[in-house]
């Protein structure tokens, strides 16, 4: 146990610490931009993220990971808050905890597995391009003072690294550029514009909403959206962030941490939230590995509302951009194109759909949804192709080569002659394997259908097929005399 804690907290402390700061500054703009869309004021999203990060930095699974207010989230309840107001979303974000702590129970974090590697990489692709696209706003169309904050961060991120590395290049940027917008002001956008920080600290909330079935009726829907989403983006954040660390965790745990965080955050007046991919890039990037790093970003996040949010509110949003912007061109996967050369048709098909869907519907969930059932279409097809070669001597043998199974069996009965009269017909599955009851359906069919002018017999089952076919058939056991099936009788 106390092993255990040094790993997960006392590794490197002031390493995770200054990546935990870097985080709650990337963190800011964006939770004042999702509580925009969720149609709340920023505390709702800043409280959130203050409860979500220290929460889950007990609870979670995965050391280093972020959880705060979501955007997907945002997009799942902004008809809610819109219909019904706040109350209702905050008795939404406490179903959707409970939920997704069921979830957890049950385990659902094994289906992470399914997820093919294509769909993985233009996961990340489309991570990647929505961190950049998301930064122009804050570049573009405002001043000319802008490119040059933004040109001056992205040089000292770059350049930094080669001569300080105690402190993370972005602190360092935001820091003394921040301090020269405070002294010399500039015609630039800061986090001020965004909306009004208030400096008070969450309070303990029981939402107001009637305690029915009809309200249960009204906030379910969007429960269910919002625990699935947010699982989904906090699953695939896990799996992103162990590859980056080369470590492992625990998805089941992460998925009864998030729930029991947000049923948290809901008592508290926040909206509902979900591992941070971007973020979470950005703690790991510049030395986040423990629990710690997540701790401090929720930490320092309060910290900068009570005590720092005079300074906070004067950050230039151009610097935060740029941050970001390097952020996306480290998250996309540059060994893509490398990828498309080289790799399969339908995996570079699966990958490129995964990343129009999310970049189109600005939903992460949304693109793995559709890669992953695409996928799982592509592998279909491939494992349905079934091979039967005719030898027409004295006696007809049609031999099956495949999966015979509800997708495949089409295939195998257009390779059949049934025109055939007067034969003696063996139909030998030696190197076929039977799945399920459409394959016996369609192997009676066949017998049924030959039997009338010939001597039909299924031959050669392994053990596996043999059963399952017996279980099932309804064919008489004459049918069934070739060697390889009297082993099993």
């Amino acid at each position: 146990m106390v092993d255990k804690i040094k790993t997960e907290w006392l590794n490197q402390p002031l390493q995770n610490i200054l990546a935990g700061i870097v985080v709650t500054l990337a963190l800011i703009p964006e939770v004042i931009a999702f509580s925009f869309i969720a149609g709340v004021e920023p505390m709702v999203g800043l409280y959130a993220s203050v409860v979500m990060a220290i929460s889950i930095s007990f609870l979670g699974g995965r050391p280093a990971m972020i959880s705060a207010a979501a955007g997907a989230i945002a997009l799942i309840v902004s008809p809610l808050v819109k219909e019904y107001g706040v109350d209702y979303l905050i008795f939404a974000t406490i179903l959707m905890g409970v939920i997704q702590v069921i979830f957890g129970l049950f385990k659902v974090g094994a289906l992470l597995k399914f997820i093919p590697n294509s769909v993985m990489i233009g996961f990340v692709n489309a991570l990647g391009i929505l961190i950049f696209m998301a930064q122009l706003e804050h570049i573009f169309n405002i001043s000319f003072a802008t490119y040059i904050y933004v040109i001056v961060t992205l040089l000292i991120v770059y350049i930094t690294p080669y001569f300080i590395k105690t402190i993370p290049a972005p602190l360092f940027a935001i820091v003394i550029l921040t301090s020269v917008y405070i002294m010399f002001g500039a015609d630039v956008k800061t986090v001020g514009d965004l909306g009004e920080i208030k400096r008070t600290l969450p309070e303990f909330i029981i939402p107001n909403v009637p305690y029915t079935l009809e309200t249960l009726l009204i906030v379910l829907p969007y429960s269910i959206s919002m625990a699935i989403v947010g699982l989904v983006e906090s699953l695939l954040t896990a799996k992103i962030v162990d590859d980056a660390t080369d470590t492992m965790s625990d998805k089941n745990k992460e998925s009864r941490g998030q729930g029991f965080s947000n049923i948290i955050t809901g008592f508290f007046g926040g909206m509902g939230g979900c591992a941070m991919i971007g973020q979470s890039v950005v703690s790991v990037e510049y030395g986040g590995t423990t629990r710690l790093a997540t701790f401090t970003a929720g930490a320092f996040l309060m910290f900068m509302i009570l005590v720092l949010g005079d300074i906070m509110v004067q950050i230039p949003m151009s610097v935060l951009a740029a941050i970001m912007v390097m952020v996306a061109f480290k998250t996309f996967d540059w060994g893509t194109f490398k990828y498309i050369k080289h790799g399969e048709k339908s995996d570079i098909f699966v990958m490129l759909i995964t990343v129009i869907a999310v970049v189109l519907t600005n939903n992460l969930a949304v693109g793995v949804i559709i890669g992953v059932l695409l996928s799982a279409l592509f592998f279909l097809k491939k494992i349905s192709n079934v091979t039967v070669l005719k030898t027409d001597k004295e006696e007809m043998t049609y031999h099956i080569s495949g999966n015979i199974f509800y997708a495949s069996i089409e295939s195998m009965m257009d390779q059949i002659n049934f025109n055939d009269t007067n034969r003696t017909i063996y139909l030998n599955f030696d190197d076929a394997k039977i799945y399920d009851d459409a394959a016996v359906q369609a192997i009676e069919q066949i017998v049924d259908q030959l039997k009338t002018h010939n001597e039909v017999y299924v031959t050669n089952l392994s053990k596996e097929s043999y059963d399952k076919f017996m279980r099932q058939t309804t064919i008489d056991s004459s049918h069934l005399v070739q060697k390889g099936v009297n082993e099993y009788v």
